[in-house]
């Protein structure tokens, strides 16, 4: 049996010890008691405060029950905020306004003798916004107009199609797709350029990095980066996430440059690397919003992420980098539309991640945690009267919260035409504002939306719908040998094909497409955001300009870089040096003469 395998019999094997402990604790009367006592001991310590209308709340919202079963059930199925199995929340607090202690005051808040409200620190914010546009500088003035009144800087960057492929800018035939949706990015230069003004090694800054065939390359040039504006003591403190994630891009988004060994052999050489010299760093995101984008159903989204964050738990193990090292540095990124599954999507999976690294990988506390970013959905993102985009994101980030995601990306309702503008992508930003600042939704009280029967009887069914998808990927020999047998792709375009046969015959409603049409087919007038031709000859003009500075050295490390992968050995630091002084598509270029380009497989 695969690890696969044991974490499908791992989590039944759990399932059937909640079970037992709901049992035991209804017929041992010794544990039921115990049970009870330690139920009210959490509840009797949870502190109180205050809406702005002198509302008392508590911080943290439990079941009202008093059966030592039902206590049971909640405490092993559940757990609470931050405990095992992490059902509700990786963290016991996210998302709440700093502490008002609310026991000084009277009605009305009139009393004389009222003590000073004592607050904690202000958590960073979970909002990270994406972008990515024209040249370096030009997405750097977009970093700073986003994070113009945020605390904490937390960037997301988008690449360019010729980046995503590892293509440098003056290679032939992509002069028109430079800087086109997402930067380009070149070399370490353009990397210095693209977060200048941000102090990278500070503890309120992460960067995002969304790329994956290249991402070993892209990480080595934005530590070169750091390097060079803040020496090498920065490194260690380097915060952030790229996404590297090779199984998905073959399973779903096609960016694949080199073929799979290779590609999961230099993502492991990084992730080893990282591991050892940069704590705070995320070195691969396991992405199922792009397996959900490319048609999938929210079930299959979840199982092949999950699928894949297991089969990476497994090869880094292989590797000898301890599970306890690497399990906290990984991440997760998932879609977040608006089937019904989404209600519970995210919480089944933290269960389910927890329980296999626990039970399968043996792994501490740390690394049982499912850490999430989420993203409203793009595909829900309609051209047909596109205002109502708003609405659709604002539920998508309703159930993202309620899933207690750990950091959130809102789309933009002018996606469907263009790169976001900035005034629909500061009505993005103000989504999130509006639901987690404005609103009391989710600032007051912990686990305020969870739990109800609706939720709990889609959670049961998620589960066992992921579990049936292990199940036929353990089948088929686990991740990789399905990978190879096209299963994933082939699930993902049929779900896809379902998914418009709905619309088309009006199963599936969407509200201005098929569903109370204004009988309008006018294209509305949106400003179309577009790379001008000097700012891409520019690019061309500023990398031609560094291979020349560096023609005889470029020589010299690529000759290094390559000796070093033909050894066998982690060609991770060679590649650091590599990047001062070689271009992305120079790099990649020498690399896929070593060990080849990816084919798509038949």
């Amino acid at each position: 049996m695969s690890k696969l395998g044991q974490v499908v019999e791992s989590v039944e094997k759990y399932n059937q010890f909640v079970l037992d402990q709901v049992k035991r604790a209804r017929t041992d009367q010794k544990f039921g008691r115990d049970l009870l006592g330690r139920w009210n001991d959490i509840k009797a310590k949870i502190p109180t405060t205050r809406a702005p209308t002198g509302l008392p709340l508590p911080r943290l919202a439990l079941p009202e029950i008093d059966e030592p079963g039902e206590i049971a059930r909640f405490l092993f199925g559940e757990g609470l905020p931050g405990e095992f199995p992490f059902l509700n929340g990786a963290y016991r607090e996210m998302y709440l306004e700093p502490v008002r202690e609310v026991e000084s005051f009277e009605k009305n808040c009139e009393s004389k003798n009222k003590k000073a409200e004592k607050k904690i620190p202000q958590a960073e914010e979970p909002t990270r916004l994406f972008s990515g546009l024209m040249l370096a500088e030009d997405t750097n003035e977009r970093f700073h107009y986003l994070t113009r009144h945020q605390r904490t800087h937390r960037l997301s960057t988008a690449f360019d199609g010729p980046t995503l492929y590892g293509i440098d800018s003056d290679a032939d035939g992509v002069f028109g797709k430079i800087g086109e949706g997402g930067v380009a990015i070149d070399t370490v230069e353009d990397m210095v350029r693209l977060y200048d003004g941000f102090d990278l090694g500070s503890a309120n800054f992460s960067a995002s990095m969304t790329i994956s065939g290249p991402a070993p390359i892209i990480m080595a040039m934005y530590i070169a980066a750091a390097k060079r504006r803040f020496g090498a003591s920065v490194v260690p403190k380097l915060r952030g996430t790229i996404q590297a994630d090779i199984f998905k891009e073959v399973q779903a988004q096609n960016e694949t440059i080199f073929p799979i060994e290779p590609s999961l052999r230099f993502l492991t050489d990084m992730v080893e690397f990282t591991t050892r010299e940069m704590p705070r760093w995320y070195p691969i995101s396991i992405s199922g919003y792009h397996i959900g984008e490319a048609g999938s159903t929210p079930v299959q989204q979840a199982a092949y992420t999950l699928s894949n964050g297991f089969a990476y738990a497994e090869m880094f193990a292989a590797r000898g980098i301890p599970v306890d090292q690497f399990g906290p540095r990984l991440s997760f990124f998932l879609d977040c539309g608006l089937d019904v599954e989404y209600i519970a999507l995210a919480r089944v999976s933290r269960r389910i991640w927890a329980i296999g690294m626990r039970e399968v990988f043996a792994a501490g506390p740390r690394a049982q945690l499912y850490k999430l970013h989420t993203q409203t959905s793009g595909r829900s993102l309609i051209a047909a009267e596109f205002k109502n985009n708003l609405t659709r994101t604002a539920a998508e980030l309703m159930l993202a919260y309620m899933n207690a995601t750990n950091s959130c990306h809102s789309n933009s309702a002018d996606e469907p035409f263009t790169t976001p503008s900035e005034e629909w992508i500061r009505l993005a930003a103000h989504g999130q504002a509006i639901l987690l600042e404005e609103s009391g939704i989710f600032k007051h009280t912990m686990n305020i939306l969870s739990g109800s029967p609706g939720m709990k009887a889609v959670e049961r069914a998620v589960e066992a719908a992921i579990l049936d998808e292990f199940r036929e990927i353990e089948r088929l020999g686990g991740v990789l040998a399905a990978v190879e047998d096209r299963y994933q792709r082939s699930q993902i375009q049929n779900a896809s094909h379902r998914y418009e046969q709905q619309i088309n015959e009006g199963v599936r409603p969407i509200i201005g497409l098929n569903r109370y049409r204004d009988g309008s087919d006018d294209i509305p007038e949106v400003k179309l955001a577009r790379t001008p031709r000097k700012k891409q000859q520019l690019q061309v003009d500023r990398l031609a300009k560094f291979k020349k500075k560096n023609a005889e050295k470029s020589k010299r490390a690529l000759d290094k870089l390559a000796a070093v992968i033909e050894s066998g050995k982690n060609c991770f630091p060679e590649l650091l040096d590599a990047v001062e002084v070689c271009s992305l598509g120079q790099v990649t270029g020498r690399l896929q003469e070593v060990v080849g380009r990816f084919r798509p497989m038949v």
